[in-house]
C-alpha cells in the first residue's frame, strides 16, 4: 500500500537507535524525507543519515536537540526548515526510563522522566502546530506511549509509567484542539520489543518475556514502527485522538 509519504518531511525524536531508528528506516522506505533527532548519540545519528541516503535515495538530516529544552526545539525546527522545508509530521519517540521503584526514586530522576517524556513531547507538538497553523497546512503528530500507561509495570517504573499515561491524555486533548486545523494527533502503545537496551535481559531469560504476550513472543521494532508510520500517512486521515495498542495483547486495549 502506497502511504503517500514521498517527499513529506517527517521528524522523529530520539531516532538514532532502537525504535526511533527503525521508524526512520520505514519512513525512508516510503520515500519520506527524514529528520533524525538525537541528544547523545551523534555518531549513530550521522551514520544512520548517511545509510538512509545511500540505501533509499532520500534526504536525511541528523539534528541535535535536547527536546526538553525550549530553545533547542525551536532551533531544531529552524534548521530543518532551512535545509529541507516545512515539517509535515512528527513522531515523538524520545524517552527516558527511571528504573527505581517509587520509594527509592530521587526527585532528580523523577523530573528527568517528566522533562523528556512529557515536556519534550509538549514542546515539539507546540512548535509543529504553530508552524503548520502559520502556513495553513495540515499535518500529523504521533506520540509513542506504552502499554505500561494502562497496566503499570512489574519492575518499579512508576515515573516512566506515569509519563506514558500522561501522553495519552495530552494526545486526546491536543487532538480536540487542532482537529479544525487538519492536524491528526494519535498515540501508539507498544508492548515489549527487542532493542539493544533490554537485549541482555531478554537473551538471559527469553521465556520470562515471551510469556507476557498473548502471541508468545516480544515484538520486533519494525512491527511497532510500521504502525507509527501508517499514522503519519494519508491512509490514517480519519484517525485522531486514538490510542493504538500494538502490545501483542499485553494491554488488551
Amino acid at each position: 500500500m502506497d502511504l503517500n509519504l514521498r517527499n513529506k518531511i517527517v521528524l522523529v525524536t530520539g531516532a538514532a537507535s532502537g525504535l526511533g531508528k527503525t521508524i526512520v528506516e520505514v519512513l525512508a522506505e516510503e520515500g519520506a524525507k527524514v529528520v533524525i533527532n538525537y541528544r547523545s548519540r551523534q555518531n549513530e545519528a550521522y551514520e544512520l543519515s548517511a545509510e538512509i541516503q545511500r540505501a533509499y535515495g532520500v534526504d536525511a538530516l541528523a539534528v541535535y536537540a535536547d527536546v526538553s529544552n525550549e530553545s533547542h526545539v525551536c532551533r531544531m525546527f529552524d534548521e530543518v526548515e532551512l535545509k529541507l522545508g516545512v515539517v509535515h509530521a512528527v513522531i515523538n519517540n524520545a524517552a527516558y526510563c527511571a528504573n527505581p521503584e517509587c520509594a527509592n526514586l530521587t526527585l532528580d530522576e523523577f523530573k528527568k522522566c517528566v522533562d523528556i517524556n512529557l515536556q519534550g513531547m509538549f514542546l515539539v507538538c507546540r512548535e509543529v502546530v504553530q508552524r503548520l497553523r502559520k502556513r495553513n497546512k495540515p499535518g500529523k503528530i504521533v506520540n509513542i506511549s506504552s502499554q505500561a500507561a494502562l497496566r503499570g509495570s512489574v519492575s518499579g517504573k512508576t515515573a516512566y509509567d506515569m509519563t506514558k499515561a500522561g501522553i495519552l491524555g495530552f494526545t486526546r486533548s491536543l487532538a480536540i484542539e487542532v482537529g479544525k486545523d487538519g492536524i491528526n494527533v494519535n498515540a501508539v502503545l507498544p508492548g515489549l520489543m527487542y532493542t539493544d537496551i533490554i537485549a541482555d535481559a531478554i537473551n538471559a531469560d527469553p521465556e520470562k518475556f515471551n510469556k507476557r504476550s498473548l502471541l508468545g513472543r516480544i515484538a520486533k521494532t519494525i512491527e511497532i514502527a510500521q504502525v507509527a508510520v501508517f499514522l503519519c500517512s494519508d491512509r490514517a486521515s480519519y484517525m485522531t485522538g486514538a490510542s493504538v495498542d500494538v502490545s501483542g495483547g499485553m494491554a488488551l486495549h
